[in-house]
C-alpha cells in the first residue's frame, strides 16, 4: 500500500547533512542518531515504522545505516528525498577521505610515518571491538558460535572473495537447518514503491552481479567496478564486515598496498558518516587509473549500489518476507558466518599490518579499553593513538 510523501528533498537534505557532519561512532550509533533526529524530534514516522525499516536494513546485505537513511528519505520525500538523504549523509566523509588520500602521497618523515602507523594500531582496536560486539550479539549460542568458527576455517582454506561468498552462503544454509526462528510482531509499512519497481531493481542487481565479472577483463575500470560491487553485495552484519571483502578485492589484486589499506581504514574511523566511504580512500589512493577523484567516485557508487538495489527490491515485499521462518533462520546463520570472517580479518591484514612490537601491543590494548570500557568516541581514540605514535616516532 502506497502513501504519498509529505516532505521535500531539500528538507531531507538539510536533516541528513546535519547527521552526515555529526554522526560519529559507526552504524549502531547512526541508528540512534537517526531515531533521535527523525522519530523523536522531527516526528517523520512512528517508532513502529522506524523499527520495521531498521529490521529490513539489517536483514539485507549492504551498509545498514545508509540503507536506513535512503529508506527514510524515500518515505519522507519520494525518490528525490532518497537521493538527497544518501548524498547529504555520505558526501562529508567521502570528500574528506578523498582529500586525505590525495594528500597522503606528500607525507614524509618520521612524524608522518608515526602518524600513519598510529592509524594502523587504532584500526586493530576498532576491528577487535567490532568482532567482540558482533560475536556477543550474533553468536549468543553454541550453534551460531560453531557456524562462525566454521566460516573462519573455510576462508582459511579458501581465501579470497569466493571463500567469503561460500562461507556466507553455507552459513545461511546452516542457519536454516540448525537455528530457530525468532518470530516477532509485524507492523504495517507504507512505502511509495510498487512491486514492479522492486522486481526491476532485483533484475538490475542480478544482471550486474552476473555480468560485471565477465566485463572485468576489459580494463582496470571495469575490474574496479566489479570488485567494489561484489564487496557491497556481500556485506552482511554491518560496516566493519566490508574490511575483509575490500581487502580481498584491492590489496590481494595489487591495486593498493596493505599499508595504504590499513591507514585509510584508520582514518575512516575518525570521520562522521557511513564507514562505507572508506571506498573513497581506496578509489583515490589506487596506484593506477582510474584513481584520484574519478576513482573515488567509481568506488563509492559501485560499493553502495548493490545494497540500495536490494533495498528497493525488498521494500514492497518486506512485510510478507520477514514473517517466513526460513528467512529468519538463514539470516541468523549468515550473520554468524560474517563474525568468523571478520575475526580472521582481525589477524590478517589488520594485526599483521599494524603491530610491530610491544609498544604497539600496549597502545592497541589502551585503545581497545578506551573504546569498550571508557566509552571514548572512536574519533577521539583515533586522534589520540595517531598523536601518541607520531610523538614516539619523532623522538625515536
Amino acid at each position: 500500500m502506497k502513501k504519498a510523501p509529505t516532505g521535500t528533498a531539500l528538507e531531507v537534505f538539510r536533516a541528513f547533512l546535519k547527521l552526515g557532519l555529526t554522526s560519529f561512532g559507526g552504524p549502531v550509533a547512526h541508528i540512534g542518531y537517526f531515531r533521535d533526529e527523525l522519530v523523536v524530534r522531527r516526528k517523520w514516522l512512528t517508532e513502529e515504522n522506524y523499527a520495521d525499516l531498521l529490521a529490513l536494513c539489517q536483514f539485507l546485505p549492504g551498509p545498514a545505516s545508509s540503507q536506513l537513511g535512503f529508506a527514510l528519505g524515500l518515505l519522507r520525500a519520494g525518490w528525490g528525498g532518497a537521493i538527497a538523504a544518501f548524498l547529504a549523509f555520505t558526501l562529508p566523509s567521502a570528500v574528506l577521505l578523498t582529500a586525505l588520500a590525495l594528500a597522503a602521497v606528500h607525507l614524509d618523515g618520521d612524524v608522518a610515518h608515526g602518524l600513519i602507523h598510529g592509524l594502523k594500531i587504532v584500526a586493530v582496536a576498532i576491528v577487535a571491538q567490532a568482532v567482540w560486539g558482533m560475536a556477543r550479539t550474533l553468536c549468543p549460542d553454541a550453534t551460531r558460535a560453531a557456524i562462525a568458527l566454521s566460516s573462519m576455517a573455510l576462508i582459511t582454506l579458501l581465501p579470497g572473495s569466493f571463500g567469503m561468498m561460500a562461507a556466507i552462503g553455507l552459513g545461511g544454509l546452516a542457519g536454516m537447518a540448525l537455528c530457530g526462528a525468532s518470530g516477532g510482531q509485524m507492523h504495517q509499512m507504507h512505502i511509495p514503491v510498487g512491486k514492479g519497481v522492486g522486481i526491476t531493481a532485483l533484475a538490475c542487481f542480478t544482471f550486474l552481479f552476473a555480468v560485471l565479472p565477465i566485463m572485468s577483463s576489459s580494463g582496470q575500470g571495469f575490474a574496479m567496478i566489479d570488485g567494489f560491487y561484489r564487496a557491497g553485495a556481500l556485506v552482511f552484519g554491518g560496516g566493519h564486515v566490508v574490511l575483509p571483502l575490500l581487502e580481498a578485492e584491492t590489496v590481494a589484486r595489487g591495486w593498493i598496498s596493505s599499508d595504504t589499506f590499513i591507514t585509510g581504514y584508520g582514518l575512516a574511523q575518525a570521520v562522521p558518516g557511513p564507514l562505507f566511504t572508506f571506498a573513497a580512500w581506496l578509489g583515490a589512493a589506487g596506484g593506477s587509473a582510474p584513481n584520484g577523484i574519478l576513482g573515488a567516485m567509481i568506488a563509492l557508487i559501485a560499493l553502495f549500489a548493490p545494497g540500495f538495489l536490494l533495498l528497493i527490491a525488498a521494500l514492497p515485499f518486506w512485510g510478507q518476507l520477514r514473517a517466513r521462518p526460513h528467512a529468519q533462520t538463514a539470516m541468523q546463520g549468515a550473520n554468524a558466518a560474517v563474525v568468523g570472517i571478520l575475526g580472521l580479518a582481525l589477524y590478517d591484514p589488520v594485526f599483521l599490518g599494524g603491530i610491530n612490537g610491544r609498544v604497539d601491543i600496549v597502545l592497541a590494548a589502551i585503545c581497545f579499553v578506551a573504546l569498550v570500557r571508557w566509552r571514548i568516541p572512536p574519533w577521539a581514540v583515533v586522534a589520540g593513538a595517531a598523536a601518541g605514535r607520531m610523538l614516539i616516532f619523532g623522538l625515536a
